[in-house]
């Protein structure tokens, strides 16, 4: 089990690119793709609630506890 992310698909539901996303919140789009890939190892809550804000969800919106092979819908 792991905790893996679902960027991808939040940005998909709110019709953003990942480079907006980076422009909006101040992460480079480098560290945003490791995020959106599940290869990063932390992330800071500033990082993470400047994200939520931005794409106006919860932080379970994009992170979810499993098997890291699929997201819970």
């Amino acid at each position: 089990m792991a905790i893996s992310v679902k960027l991808d698909r939040v940005l998909l539901d709110r019709g953003m690119s990942l480079t907006e996303l980076s422009e909006r919140v101040g992460v480079t789009i480098a560290n945003l793709s490791i995020l959106k890939t599940s290869k990063a190892k932390a992330i800071r809550f500033s990082t993470l609630e400047a994200i939520c804000k931005e794409l106006n969800c919860q932080p379970g919106d994009i992170l979810f506890y499993g098997d890291g092979e699929t997201a819970a819908e």
